[in-house]
Protein backbone atom coordinates (compact mmCIF):
# COMPACT_ATOMS: atom_id res chain seq x y z
CA UNK A 1 0.00 0.00 0.00
CA UNK A 2 1.92 3.19 -0.91
CA UNK A 3 1.80 6.27 1.55
CA UNK A 4 -1.22 8.06 0.70
CA UNK A 5 -3.22 4.81 0.56
CA UNK A 6 -2.30 4.46 3.78
CA UNK A 7 -3.17 7.71 5.17
CA UNK A 8 -6.61 7.32 4.03
CA UNK A 9 -7.09 3.82 5.33
CA UNK A 10 -6.32 5.15 8.83
CA UNK A 11 -8.53 7.98 8.25
CA UNK A 12 -11.42 6.01 7.61
CA UNK A 13 -11.21 3.71 10.17
CA UNK A 14 -11.12 6.65 12.34
CA UNK A 15 -14.09 7.83 10.89
CA UNK A 16 -15.79 4.60 11.27
CA UNK A 17 -15.91 4.82 14.70
CA UNK A 18 -16.48 1.54 16.53
CA UNK A 19 -18.04 -0.24 13.87
CA UNK A 20 -21.25 0.23 11.72
CA UNK A 21 -22.58 -2.51 14.06
CA UNK A 22 -22.30 -0.24 17.36
CA UNK A 23 -22.96 2.55 15.32
CA UNK A 24 -26.37 0.48 14.61
CA UNK A 25 -26.73 0.16 18.35
CA UNK A 26 -26.03 4.16 19.57
CA UNK A 27 -29.03 5.14 17.14
CA UNK A 28 -31.28 2.60 18.29
CA UNK A 29 -31.01 4.02 21.80
CA UNK A 30 -32.37 6.99 20.09
CA UNK A 31 -29.00 8.35 20.36
CA UNK A 32 -26.43 10.04 17.65
CA UNK A 33 -23.16 9.28 17.15
CA UNK A 34 -20.20 11.59 17.99
CA UNK A 35 -19.48 12.85 14.86
CA UNK A 36 -22.78 13.73 14.18
CA UNK A 37 -22.96 15.46 17.03
CA UNK A 38 -20.13 17.83 16.00
CA UNK A 39 -21.85 17.88 12.65
CA UNK A 40 -25.07 19.68 13.88
CA UNK A 41 -23.05 21.69 16.33
CA UNK A 42 -20.39 23.60 14.52
CA UNK A 43 -20.64 25.43 11.08
CA UNK A 44 -20.70 23.22 7.91
CA UNK A 45 -16.88 22.74 6.84
CA UNK A 46 -15.46 24.17 9.56
CA UNK A 47 -14.19 21.67 11.92
CA UNK A 48 -10.81 20.81 12.64
CA UNK A 49 -10.07 17.79 14.23
CA UNK A 50 -6.99 16.96 15.96
CA UNK A 51 -5.67 13.77 17.39
CA UNK A 52 -7.63 11.70 15.00
CA UNK A 53 -4.32 8.91 14.69
CA UNK A 54 -3.76 8.43 18.59
CA UNK A 55 -4.43 4.95 19.85
CA UNK A 56 -4.29 3.81 23.25
CA UNK A 57 -0.87 2.19 24.73
CA UNK A 58 -2.78 -0.38 27.17
CA UNK A 59 -1.08 -3.84 26.62
CA UNK A 60 -3.31 -5.59 29.65
CA UNK A 61 -6.46 -7.56 29.53
CA UNK A 62 -5.83 -8.07 25.66
CA UNK A 63 -6.66 -4.55 24.86
CA UNK A 64 -3.72 -4.77 22.76
CA UNK A 65 -6.00 -6.81 20.28
CA UNK A 66 -8.28 -3.68 19.95
CA UNK A 67 -6.98 -0.86 18.73
CA UNK A 68 -9.37 2.19 17.67
CA UNK A 69 -8.00 5.40 15.92
CA UNK A 70 -9.13 8.43 17.90
CA UNK A 71 -9.43 6.39 21.22
CA UNK A 72 -12.90 7.02 22.03
CA UNK A 73 -13.20 11.14 21.60
CA UNK A 74 -13.13 13.28 19.34
CA UNK A 75 -11.47 16.35 19.66
CA UNK A 76 -11.09 19.29 17.38
CA UNK A 77 -11.81 23.14 16.58
CA UNK A 78 -14.52 25.07 14.49
CA UNK A 79 -17.03 27.66 14.67
CA UNK A 80 -20.74 28.41 15.94
CA UNK A 81 -22.30 31.34 13.58
CA UNK A 82 -18.79 32.18 12.58
CA UNK A 83 -17.46 32.63 16.13
CA UNK A 84 -14.03 29.77 17.26
CA UNK A 85 -14.84 27.33 19.67
CA UNK A 86 -13.01 23.99 20.75
CA UNK A 87 -14.87 21.12 21.03
CA UNK A 88 -14.23 17.50 22.31
CA UNK A 89 -16.69 14.69 21.87
CA UNK A 90 -16.59 11.70 23.54
CA UNK A 91 -17.64 8.42 21.40
CA UNK A 92 -19.47 5.74 22.87
CA UNK A 93 -19.28 2.82 19.65
CA UNK A 94 -15.08 2.79 20.89
CA UNK A 95 -14.89 1.15 24.02
CA UNK A 96 -18.18 2.73 25.62
CA UNK A 97 -16.44 5.99 25.25
CA UNK A 98 -14.57 5.31 28.69
CA UNK A 99 -11.87 7.40 29.82
CA UNK A 100 -7.78 6.06 28.93
CA UNK A 101 -4.74 8.15 29.36
CA UNK A 102 -4.42 9.36 25.59
CA UNK A 103 -8.04 9.58 25.73
CA UNK A 104 -7.90 12.70 28.44
CA UNK A 105 -4.46 13.93 26.79
CA UNK A 106 -6.72 14.77 23.72
CA UNK A 107 -9.44 16.53 25.88
CA UNK A 108 -6.51 18.38 27.65
CA UNK A 109 -4.74 19.83 24.54
CA UNK A 110 -7.88 21.11 23.67
CA UNK A 111 -8.64 22.80 26.62
CA UNK A 112 -4.96 24.20 26.43
CA UNK A 113 -5.94 25.28 23.24
CA UNK A 114 -8.78 27.22 24.25
CA UNK A 115 -7.49 28.37 27.31
CA UNK A 116 -4.67 30.12 25.17
CA UNK A 117 -6.55 31.63 21.99
CA UNK A 118 -9.35 32.70 24.46
CA UNK A 119 -12.01 30.74 23.15
CA UNK A 120 -15.27 28.90 24.71
CA UNK A 121 -14.99 25.09 25.21
CA UNK A 122 -17.45 22.84 24.77
CA UNK A 123 -17.65 18.98 25.91
CA UNK A 124 -20.16 16.81 24.51
CA UNK A 125 -20.00 13.77 27.12
CA UNK A 126 -21.21 9.97 26.50
CA UNK A 127 -19.25 8.16 28.13
CA UNK A 128 -19.01 4.78 30.69
CA UNK A 129 -16.51 6.13 32.63
CA UNK A 130 -12.58 5.26 33.42
CA UNK A 131 -11.11 2.46 31.36
CA UNK A 132 -10.75 0.49 34.14
CA UNK A 133 -8.19 -2.00 32.32
CA UNK A 134 -5.64 1.07 32.13
CA UNK A 135 -5.84 1.48 36.53
CA UNK A 136 -4.55 4.52 38.18
CA UNK A 137 -4.12 6.25 34.43
CA UNK A 138 -7.20 6.94 33.30
CA UNK A 139 -8.04 8.64 37.07
CA UNK A 140 -5.35 10.95 36.40
CA UNK A 141 -6.33 11.83 33.29
CA UNK A 142 -9.80 12.83 34.67
CA UNK A 143 -7.60 14.86 37.35
CA UNK A 144 -5.45 16.59 34.43
CA UNK A 145 -8.94 17.21 32.82
CA UNK A 146 -10.46 18.68 36.28
CA UNK A 147 -7.60 20.97 36.82
CA UNK A 148 -8.18 22.83 33.42
CA UNK A 149 -11.61 23.25 33.82
CA UNK A 150 -10.70 24.91 37.48
CA UNK A 151 -8.13 26.87 35.53
CA UNK A 152 -10.63 28.13 32.71
CA UNK A 153 -13.50 28.80 35.06
CA UNK A 154 -13.65 32.32 34.79
CA UNK A 155 -11.34 32.82 31.63
CA UNK A 156 -13.19 31.14 28.91
CA UNK A 157 -16.91 29.94 28.86
CA UNK A 158 -17.00 26.34 29.58
CA UNK A 159 -20.18 24.24 28.73
CA UNK A 160 -21.34 20.56 29.28
CA UNK A 161 -23.96 18.50 27.13
CA UNK A 162 -24.41 15.45 28.84
CA UNK A 163 -25.62 12.88 25.63
CA UNK A 164 -25.65 9.62 27.42
CA UNK A 165 -23.73 7.70 30.76
CA UNK A 166 -21.87 10.52 33.15
CA UNK A 167 -20.95 8.29 36.30
CA UNK A 168 -18.45 8.38 38.84
CA UNK A 169 -15.69 10.57 38.65
CA UNK A 170 -16.81 11.62 35.16
CA UNK A 171 -19.36 13.86 36.81
CA UNK A 172 -16.68 16.99 38.13
CA UNK A 173 -15.48 17.92 35.16
CA UNK A 174 -19.18 18.90 33.60
CA UNK A 175 -20.34 19.94 37.49
CA UNK A 176 -16.90 22.60 37.44
CA UNK A 177 -18.30 24.09 33.86
CA UNK A 178 -20.87 26.96 33.53
CA UNK A 179 -23.54 25.17 32.30
CA UNK A 180 -24.51 21.87 32.16
CA UNK A 181 -27.04 20.28 29.68
CA UNK A 182 -28.67 17.12 29.75
CA UNK A 183 -31.16 14.71 27.58
CA UNK A 184 -34.28 13.18 28.93
CA UNK A 185 -34.72 9.79 28.85
CA UNK A 186 -30.64 9.00 27.34
CA UNK A 187 -28.55 11.04 29.77
CA UNK A 188 -27.67 10.63 33.54
CA UNK A 189 -25.66 11.80 36.57
CA UNK A 190 -24.59 10.16 39.17
CA UNK A 191 -21.63 9.35 41.50
CA UNK A 192 -22.51 6.22 42.46
CA UNK A 193 -24.98 4.22 40.31
CA UNK A 194 -28.18 2.33 41.33
CA UNK A 195 -26.64 -1.14 42.28
CA UNK A 196 -23.80 0.50 44.64
CA UNK A 197 -26.98 2.20 46.35
CA UNK A 198 -29.39 -0.18 46.46
CA UNK A 199 -25.94 -2.64 48.35
CA UNK A 200 -25.06 0.55 50.58
CA UNK A 201 -28.82 2.27 51.72
CA UNK A 202 -30.67 -0.50 50.76
CA UNK A 203 -32.75 2.15 48.13
CA UNK A 204 -34.41 0.79 44.80
CA UNK A 205 -33.98 3.07 42.13
CA UNK A 206 -33.38 3.48 38.53
CA UNK A 207 -30.97 5.38 36.72
CA UNK A 208 -33.43 8.05 35.70
CA UNK A 209 -34.97 8.43 38.77
CA UNK A 210 -31.22 8.51 40.38
CA UNK A 211 -29.70 11.10 37.76
CA UNK A 212 -31.88 11.41 34.57
CA UNK A 213 -32.23 14.87 33.36
CA UNK A 214 -35.23 15.99 34.99
CA UNK A 215 -33.81 14.69 38.68
CA UNK A 216 -31.27 16.91 37.48
CA UNK A 217 -33.53 20.21 36.59
CA UNK A 218 -35.75 20.00 39.22
CA UNK A 219 -34.50 18.41 42.61
CA UNK A 220 -31.00 18.60 42.37
CA UNK A 221 -30.00 21.76 40.17
CA UNK A 222 -26.52 20.10 38.77
CA UNK A 223 -28.29 20.49 35.27
CA UNK A 224 -29.77 24.05 33.54
CA UNK A 225 -31.65 22.42 30.78
CA UNK A 226 -33.16 19.16 30.51
CA UNK A 227 -33.58 19.26 26.90
CA UNK A 228 -36.07 16.52 24.62
CA UNK A 229 -33.40 15.12 22.24
CA UNK A 230 -30.36 15.98 21.23
CA UNK A 231 -31.22 18.16 18.50
CA UNK A 232 -32.94 20.00 20.94
CA UNK A 233 -30.08 20.20 23.50
CA UNK A 234 -27.39 21.00 20.48
CA UNK A 235 -29.55 24.47 19.46
CA UNK A 236 -29.61 25.33 23.28
CA UNK A 237 -25.73 25.45 23.20
CA UNK A 238 -25.82 27.49 20.18
CA UNK A 239 -28.20 29.84 21.39
CA UNK A 240 -26.46 30.09 24.68
CA UNK A 241 -23.09 31.32 22.89
CA UNK A 242 -25.09 33.44 21.41
CA UNK A 243 -25.09 35.56 24.96
CA UNK A 244 -21.61 35.18 25.62
CA UNK A 245 -18.28 36.73 24.79
CA UNK A 246 -15.55 34.38 23.97
CA UNK A 247 -13.23 35.06 26.92
CA UNK A 248 -13.70 37.47 29.73
CA UNK A 249 -11.39 40.16 28.36
CA UNK A 250 -14.16 40.22 25.34
CA UNK A 251 -17.53 41.75 25.46
CA UNK A 252 -20.73 39.63 24.34
CA UNK A 253 -21.63 40.15 20.58
CA UNK A 254 -24.48 42.87 19.43
CA UNK A 255 -27.10 42.20 17.58
CA UNK A 256 -28.48 44.41 15.06
CA UNK A 257 -31.45 46.97 16.75
CA UNK A 258 -33.61 49.40 15.04
CA UNK A 259 -34.93 51.99 17.60
CA UNK A 260 -38.96 52.27 18.32
CA UNK A 261 -41.45 53.05 20.51
CA UNK A 262 -40.10 51.61 23.77
CA UNK A 263 -43.13 51.99 25.96
CA UNK A 264 -44.97 49.62 27.27
CA UNK A 265 -48.44 50.25 28.70
CA UNK A 266 -49.42 46.43 30.27
CA UNK A 267 -46.47 47.17 32.54
CA UNK A 268 -48.63 49.78 33.99
CA UNK A 269 -51.79 47.46 35.39
CA UNK A 270 -49.73 43.93 35.72
CA UNK A 271 -49.28 44.30 39.47
CA UNK A 272 -52.26 43.86 41.22
CA UNK A 273 -53.87 46.45 43.67
CA UNK A 274 -54.14 43.22 46.03
CA UNK A 275 -50.43 42.75 47.40
CA UNK A 276 -50.72 39.38 48.58
CA UNK A 277 -52.28 38.26 44.54
CA UNK A 278 -49.45 36.71 42.88
CA UNK A 279 -48.42 37.80 39.35
CA UNK A 280 -45.99 36.55 36.87
CA UNK A 281 -43.01 37.96 36.84
CA UNK A 282 -42.03 36.46 33.33
CA UNK A 283 -44.36 38.48 31.89
CA UNK A 284 -42.40 41.35 32.96
CA UNK A 285 -39.30 39.93 31.56
CA UNK A 286 -40.62 39.81 28.38
CA UNK A 287 -42.02 43.31 28.03
CA UNK A 288 -39.01 44.88 28.94
CA UNK A 289 -36.59 42.68 26.46
CA UNK A 290 -36.24 42.73 23.37
CA UNK A 291 -38.73 40.44 21.70
CA UNK A 292 -38.41 36.54 21.42
CA UNK A 293 -34.74 37.30 23.47
CA UNK A 294 -35.11 36.03 26.88
CA UNK A 295 -34.00 31.99 27.40
CA UNK A 296 -34.42 30.65 31.09
CA UNK A 297 -31.81 29.23 32.89
CA UNK A 298 -32.39 26.36 35.66
CA UNK A 299 -36.27 26.96 34.47
CA UNK A 300 -37.77 24.08 36.66
CA UNK A 301 -35.52 24.49 39.98
CA UNK A 302 -35.53 27.35 42.55
CA UNK A 303 -38.85 28.15 40.47
CA UNK A 304 -39.52 31.04 42.83
CA UNK A 305 -36.42 32.84 41.40
CA UNK A 306 -35.76 33.51 37.61
CA UNK A 307 -32.66 33.53 35.93
CA UNK A 308 -31.46 33.96 32.40
CA UNK A 309 -30.17 35.88 29.73
CA UNK A 310 -32.03 38.00 27.06
CA UNK A 311 -31.36 40.99 24.93
CA UNK A 312 -32.03 44.74 25.51
CA UNK A 313 -31.48 47.06 22.08
CA UNK A 314 -29.19 43.91 20.58
CA UNK A 315 -27.02 43.95 23.79
CA UNK A 316 -26.63 41.11 26.32
CA UNK A 317 -27.92 40.96 29.66
CA UNK A 318 -28.67 38.67 32.39
CA UNK A 319 -31.57 38.83 34.42
CA UNK A 320 -31.97 37.74 38.29
CA UNK A 321 -35.63 38.50 39.04
CA UNK A 322 -38.06 37.12 42.41
CA UNK A 323 -40.47 35.32 41.10
CA UNK A 324 -44.05 36.01 43.18
CA UNK A 325 -45.83 33.55 41.02
CA UNK A 326 -44.05 30.67 43.11
CA UNK A 327 -43.59 31.05 47.05
CA UNK A 328 -44.58 34.71 47.09
CA UNK A 329 -41.10 35.41 45.36
CA UNK A 330 -39.41 34.75 49.21
CA UNK A 331 -35.80 34.00 49.63
CA UNK A 332 -34.94 30.02 49.80
CA UNK A 333 -31.42 28.33 50.20
CA UNK A 334 -32.29 26.83 46.58
CA UNK A 335 -33.00 30.03 44.62
CA UNK A 336 -30.52 32.14 46.48
CA UNK A 337 -28.03 29.38 45.13
CA UNK A 338 -28.85 29.85 41.97
CA UNK A 339 -29.50 33.44 41.81
CA UNK A 340 -25.91 33.48 42.94
CA UNK A 341 -24.10 31.39 40.51
CA UNK A 342 -25.81 32.92 37.52
CA UNK A 343 -24.67 36.29 39.23
CA UNK A 344 -21.13 35.13 39.19
CA UNK A 345 -21.12 33.93 35.65
CA UNK A 346 -22.58 37.34 34.22
CA UNK A 347 -20.22 39.09 36.13
CA UNK A 348 -16.70 36.93 35.13
CA UNK A 349 -18.34 37.63 31.76
CA UNK A 350 -18.89 41.31 31.47
CA UNK A 351 -22.90 40.66 31.05
CA UNK A 352 -24.60 43.32 32.35
CA UNK A 353 -26.83 42.06 35.16
CA UNK A 354 -30.99 43.36 35.67
CA UNK A 355 -32.38 42.70 38.93
CA UNK A 356 -36.36 42.73 39.25
CA UNK A 357 -37.44 42.87 42.52
CA UNK A 358 -40.51 41.71 44.35
CA UNK A 359 -39.61 39.69 47.11
CA UNK A 360 -41.13 39.44 51.29
CA UNK A 361 -37.85 38.24 52.71
CA UNK A 362 -36.09 35.36 53.77
CA UNK A 363 -38.03 31.85 54.04
CA UNK A 364 -38.99 31.05 57.52
CA UNK A 365 -38.93 27.52 59.03
CA UNK A 366 -36.55 25.02 60.63
CA UNK A 367 -35.83 23.34 57.64
CA UNK A 368 -34.17 26.41 56.31
CA UNK A 369 -32.50 27.48 59.26
CA UNK A 370 -30.83 24.13 59.93
CA UNK A 371 -29.88 23.17 56.37
CA UNK A 372 -28.30 27.23 56.35
CA UNK A 373 -30.36 29.87 54.93
CA UNK A 374 -28.17 31.88 56.43
CA UNK A 375 -24.67 30.93 54.73
CA UNK A 376 -27.04 30.15 51.10
CA UNK A 377 -28.22 33.55 51.61
CA UNK A 378 -25.14 35.19 51.96
CA UNK A 379 -23.90 33.73 48.38
CA UNK A 380 -27.03 35.96 46.54
CA UNK A 381 -25.44 39.07 48.73
CA UNK A 382 -21.65 38.04 48.46
CA UNK A 383 -22.41 37.42 44.53
CA UNK A 384 -24.50 40.98 43.66
CA UNK A 385 -21.75 42.95 46.11
CA UNK A 386 -18.71 41.54 44.33
CA UNK A 387 -19.88 42.22 41.09
CA UNK A 388 -18.24 44.99 38.80
CA UNK A 389 -20.53 44.87 35.60
CA UNK A 390 -23.52 47.59 35.23
CA UNK A 391 -26.02 46.52 37.77
CA UNK A 392 -29.30 48.05 37.69
CA UNK A 393 -32.46 47.29 39.97
CA UNK A 394 -36.03 47.65 39.12
CA UNK A 395 -38.23 47.55 42.67
CA UNK A 396 -41.80 46.13 41.22
CA UNK A 397 -43.89 45.89 44.39
CA UNK A 398 -42.03 44.23 47.80
CA UNK A 399 -38.76 44.48 48.90
CA UNK A 400 -38.83 43.84 52.55
CA UNK A 401 -36.30 43.30 55.22
CA UNK A 402 -32.52 42.10 54.92
CA UNK A 403 -34.25 40.55 51.30
CA UNK A 404 -34.67 44.25 50.43
CA UNK A 405 -30.41 45.05 50.96
CA UNK A 406 -29.58 41.12 48.92
CA UNK A 407 -31.63 41.88 46.11
CA UNK A 408 -29.04 44.38 44.57
CA UNK A 409 -29.99 47.61 46.62
CA UNK A 410 -27.85 50.48 46.54
CA UNK A 411 -25.99 49.56 49.10
CA UNK A 412 -24.42 47.06 47.77
CA UNK A 413 -23.35 48.30 45.07
CA UNK A 414 -26.11 48.96 42.22
CA UNK A 415 -25.26 51.38 39.72
CA UNK A 416 -28.70 52.68 39.40
CA UNK A 417 -32.39 51.29 41.32
CA UNK A 418 -35.25 52.46 39.85
CA UNK A 419 -39.32 51.56 41.79
CA UNK A 420 -42.74 51.49 40.61
CA UNK A 421 -45.42 53.36 41.97
CA UNK A 422 -46.43 50.28 43.32
CA UNK A 423 -43.04 49.26 45.36
CA UNK A 424 -42.93 49.13 48.68
CA UNK A 425 -40.04 48.95 50.91
CA UNK A 426 -39.95 48.60 54.38
CA UNK A 427 -38.47 46.20 56.87
CA UNK A 428 -41.29 44.20 56.88
CA UNK A 429 -44.81 43.55 56.22
CA UNK A 430 -47.35 46.01 57.22
CA UNK A 431 -49.34 43.20 59.40
CA UNK A 432 -46.08 42.12 60.99
CA UNK A 433 -44.97 45.46 61.65
CA UNK A 434 -47.97 46.86 63.17
CA UNK A 435 -48.38 43.94 65.53
CA UNK A 436 -44.86 44.45 66.82
CA UNK A 437 -44.94 48.84 66.64
CA UNK A 438 -48.35 49.07 68.64
CA UNK A 439 -48.86 45.93 70.58
CA UNK A 440 -49.83 47.58 73.75
CA UNK A 441 -52.37 49.74 72.20
CA UNK A 442 -54.01 46.60 70.49
CA UNK A 443 -53.87 44.72 73.78
CA UNK A 444 -55.73 47.20 75.67
CA UNK A 445 -57.98 48.36 72.76
CA UNK A 446 -61.76 47.79 72.56
CA UNK A 447 -61.70 46.11 69.30
CA UNK A 448 -58.29 44.58 69.10
CA UNK A 449 -58.88 43.68 65.08
CA UNK A 450 -60.23 46.69 64.37
CA UNK A 451 -57.13 48.81 66.45
CA UNK A 452 -54.96 46.34 64.50
CA UNK A 453 -56.15 47.10 60.98
CA UNK A 454 -56.40 50.54 61.67
CA UNK A 455 -52.40 50.90 62.41
CA UNK A 456 -51.87 48.45 59.50
CA UNK A 457 -53.34 51.57 57.35
CA UNK A 458 -50.94 53.24 59.12
CA UNK A 459 -48.23 51.57 58.76
CA UNK A 460 -48.56 51.09 54.90
CA UNK A 461 -49.55 54.69 54.26
CA UNK A 462 -45.95 55.75 55.67
CA UNK A 463 -44.16 52.61 54.68
CA UNK A 464 -45.64 51.06 51.99
CA UNK A 465 -44.43 53.24 48.92
CA UNK A 466 -41.32 54.43 47.26
CA UNK A 467 -41.09 58.04 48.39
CA UNK A 468 -39.22 57.39 51.42
CA UNK A 469 -36.40 55.34 49.80
CA UNK A 470 -36.29 57.85 46.78
CA UNK A 471 -36.31 61.06 49.46
CA UNK A 472 -33.10 59.12 50.79
CA UNK A 473 -31.35 58.35 47.62
CA UNK A 474 -31.39 54.66 47.86
CA UNK A 475 -33.88 55.10 45.14
CA UNK A 476 -32.57 57.07 42.11
CA UNK A 477 -35.93 57.40 40.32
CA UNK A 478 -39.93 56.24 40.60
CA UNK A 479 -40.99 55.59 37.45
CA UNK A 480 -43.89 54.68 35.37
CA UNK A 481 -43.91 50.57 34.77
CA UNK A 482 -45.02 51.68 30.55
CA UNK A 483 -41.59 53.67 30.85
CA UNK A 484 -38.96 50.88 32.56
CA UNK A 485 -37.59 49.90 29.35
CA UNK A 486 -36.78 53.25 27.91
CA UNK A 487 -34.80 54.24 31.33
CA UNK A 488 -33.53 51.08 30.98
CA UNK A 489 -32.13 51.17 27.03
CA UNK A 490 -31.12 54.19 28.25
CA UNK A 491 -29.42 53.55 31.37
CA UNK A 492 -27.12 50.75 29.85
CA UNK A 493 -25.80 52.72 27.24
CA UNK A 494 -24.89 55.37 30.22
CA UNK A 495 -22.89 52.79 31.91
CA UNK A 496 -21.20 50.68 28.67
CA UNK A 497 -17.83 52.30 29.87
CA UNK A 498 -18.25 51.39 33.65
CA UNK A 499 -15.40 50.74 35.55
CA UNK A 500 -14.82 49.05 38.91
CA UNK A 501 -12.35 46.97 40.51
CA UNK A 502 -12.01 45.23 43.27
CA UNK A 503 -9.52 45.71 46.13
CA UNK A 504 -6.35 43.03 45.33
CA UNK A 505 -6.47 40.39 46.63
CA UNK A 506 -5.81 36.23 45.20
CA UNK A 507 -9.87 36.01 46.09
CA UNK A 508 -12.58 36.63 48.06
CA UNK A 509 -13.58 33.85 50.78
CA UNK A 510 -17.34 33.32 49.13
CA UNK A 511 -19.80 31.52 52.28
CA UNK A 512 -19.42 28.16 50.33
Amino acid sequence: MDKLSLLKAKQDQALAGGGAKRIESQHKKGKLTARERLQLLLDEGSFQETGMLVTHRSRDFGMEKEVYPGDGVITGYGTVNGRLVYVFSQDFTVFGGSLSETHAEKICKIMDLAMQNGAPLIGLNDSGGARIQEGVVSLGGYADIFHRNVKASGVIPQLSAIMGPCAGGAVYSPAITDFILMVEHTSYMFVTGPNVVKTVTHETVTSEELGGAQTHASKSGVTHFACANEVECIENLKQLLSYMPQNCEDEAPIYNYEAADESRKTLDSIVPENPNQPYDMKEVIEELVDAGSFMEVHKNYAENIVVGFARLAGRSIGIVANQPASLAGVLDINSSKKGARFTRFCDSFNIPLLVLVDVPGFLPGTDQEWNGIIINGAKLLYALSEATVPKVTVITRKAYGGAYDVMNSKHIGADMNFAWPSAEIAVMGAKGAAEIIFKKEISEAADPEAKLKEKETEYLEKFANPYGAAARGFVDEVILPSETRTKLIRTYKMLENKVDTMPKKKHGNIPL
